[in-house]
C-alpha cells in the first residue's frame, strides 16, 4: 500500500510539473489582452482609467477613427441629448444635398413649442431660420429646436426618428436606438459611447458644424423685445484650449453625459463619457482623456480636405471619368516619435466600375500601410452621380476608338 502512494505521489508530482508551462502561458494569454502602445497607436490603453467616475467611455482619433481608450464603451445606455448629434448630422446632410439653405424659415408647432426640459422657449407660430435653430439646438440644447427642424426636414418627428435609425444602420451602430430626436426620456431610447463617437466623428466630417458647438454665447431673436441669451452648456470650449464641440447631455436616467472634441496642430480628438455623478466630474475626466491623447500621440497626414486622391475611371458613363477629392482629412494616429519613413497608401478602386453609379456610392477603399502591413483602410465613395451614357455616345466612341 506504501508503494502505491508513493507511485501516486510521484505521478501527482510529475503532472504538476508538467502543468505549470501551460499555466504559464494562461496568464501570458491574459497579460497579452493588455495592449501594449504600437507604433500606429492602435489600442485601447486598457491598463488606464482615463474616466473612473464614468460608467462608459471611449476616445477616438476624429481622423482615423483609431480607439485609443476605451471603458465599456459598448454598453447601451441612455444618452440625453447627445441624441441632438444624430439630429445635427441630418440637418447638416440636408443642407449638403441642398434640400434646406440655412436661410430657410422654419416654423413652431404647438407640439414642438410643447417640449419640456431644456429650450429656446419657441412661441407656437413663431419662425427662426434654420441658421438660427442650429444654434438653439447645438449650443443651449433646445428641445424645442430640435423638434422644429424635424418636422421641417420630415413632415413629423416620428418620421424623422426614421431617418435617425436608418442613419444608425448605414452607420453600423449596432447599439443604438432612437425614440425621439432630443433626448428626453423616452422607451427604447439608448446608444452607446462608441457609437456617439462614430455619429460624433460623421458629423465633425461637416467642419462647419463646429462654427455652432463651439461658440460660447450668442443671441437669438437679438433685434427683437425679448433677446434670448445663448450660453453653451459645454463649458470646456471656453476653457478647454483647442475645445470646440461637441454636445452634452443630462436626464435624471442618463446622468451626465458629453461628447466632447478638440484640435490641437493637425490631430483631432473625440471623447465620450456617459453616467458622470456631475458636471465638475465630467468636464475634468473628459479634459484628462483629451490630455493624455495630445501627450501622447500625433497624427501623419495622408491627404487634407480638398486635396486631389485621384482620377477615377467609369465604364460605360455618360463621363468617362471624375476626380475624386478629399471631402475630409485623412490621416492615420501613430504615437510621438514612432518611425514614418515606411508608410504608403493605396487607392483601390473596384473594377470594373460601371455606371450608372449614385453619390455616395461604395466605389473602394484607400489603403494605408506601414512597410507591408496594413495599417488602416478608409471608405471611398462616389463623389458624384455618374448617368450611363446613351447608345450615341457609346457608338461614337467605339467608332473614335477604331479610327485614332
Amino acid at each position: 500500500m506504501k508503494k502505491v502512494c508513493t507511485k501516486l505521489f510521484i505521478l501527482f508530482a510529475a503532472f504538476a510539473l508538467t502543468a505549470m508551462p501551460a499555466a504559464a502561458n494562461a496568464n501570458a494569454v491574459t497579460s497579452a489582452k493588455e495592449p501594449v502602445p504600437g507604433a500606429q497607436g492602435q489600442q485601447q490603453n486598457a491598463s488606464l482609467d482615463l474616466a473612473p467616475s464614468a460608467r462608459s467611455a471611449v476616445l477616438m482619433d476624429a481622423d482615423s477613427g483609431t480607439v485609443i481608450y476605451e471603458k465599456d464603451s459598448n454598453v447601451k445606455l441612455p444618452p440625453a441629448s447627445i441624441t441632438k448629434v444624430m439630429t445635427m448630422l441630418l440637418i447638416m446632410e440636408a443642407l449638403d444635398d441642398g434640400k434646406i439653405k440655412l436661410t430657410d424659415k422654419v416654423p413652431t408647432s404647438e407640439y414642438a413649442a410643447s417640449m419640456g426640459g431644456s429650450q429656446i422657449f419657441l412661441e407656437p407660430g413663431e419662425e427662426m431660420t434654420v441658421d438660427e435653430m442650429l444654434k438653439g439646438i447645438a449650443m443651449a440644447s433646445g428641445n424645442d429646436a430640435s423638434v422644429a427642424m424635424a418636422e421641417k426636414l420630415a413632415g413629423s418627428e416620428q418620421q424623422f426618428v426614421v431617418l435617425m435609425n436608418e442613419k444608425a444602420q448605414q452607420l453600423g451602430l449596432q447599439n443604438t436606438h432612437f425614440a425621439n430626436c432630443n433626448g428626453l426620456p423616452a422607451a427604447d431610447h439608448y446608444t452607446s459611447a462608441h457609437d456617439i463617437a462614430v455619429m460624433s466623428r460623421e458629423l465633425l466630417k461637416h467642419s462647419e458644424i463646429t462654427k455652432y458647438t463651439g461658440s460660447y454665447q450668442d443671441y437669438l431673436r437679438k433685434s427683437s423685445e425679448k433677446p434670448f441669451w445663448l450660453v453653451n452648456t459645454n463649458k470646456l470650449v471656453r476653457f478647454y484650449s483647442g475645445a470646440d464641440g461637441l454636445k452634452t447631455g443630462f436626464t435624471n436616467e442618463a446622468k451626465f453625459c458629453l461628447t466632447a472634441t478638440a484640435k490641437r496642430d493637425n490631430l483631432r480628438v473625440i471623447a465620450v463619457v456617459m453616467g458622470e455623478p456631475n458636471t465638475k466630474t465630467r468636464n475634468a475626466e473628459v479634459s484628462q482623456m483629451l490630455d493624455f491623447t495630445f501627450a501622447q500621440y500625433t497624427t501623419h497626414p495622408i491627404f487634407k480636405e480638398g486635396d486631389t486622391m485621384g482620377t477615377i475611371k467609369v465604364e460605360k458613363g455618360a463621363v468617362r471619368e471624375i476626380p475624386l477629392v478629399a471631402k475630409h482629412p485623412y490621416s492615420i494616429l501613430l504615437k510621438k516619435g514612432a518611425a514614418t519613413q515606411d508608410i504608403r497608401y493605396e487607392l483601390q478602386i473596384d473594377q470594373p466600375l460601371k455606371a450608372p453609379v449614385a453619390i455616395g456610392q461604395s466605389i473602394g477603399k484607400l489603403v494605408v500601410y506601414q512597410g507591408d502591413q496594413v495599417v488602416k483602410e478608409f471608405p471611398v465613395d462616389a463623389p458624384q452621380s455618374i448617368d450611363k451614357a446613351g447608345w450615341f455616345k457609346l457608338l461614337k466612341r467605339s467608332f473614335g476608338g477604331l479610327f485614332s
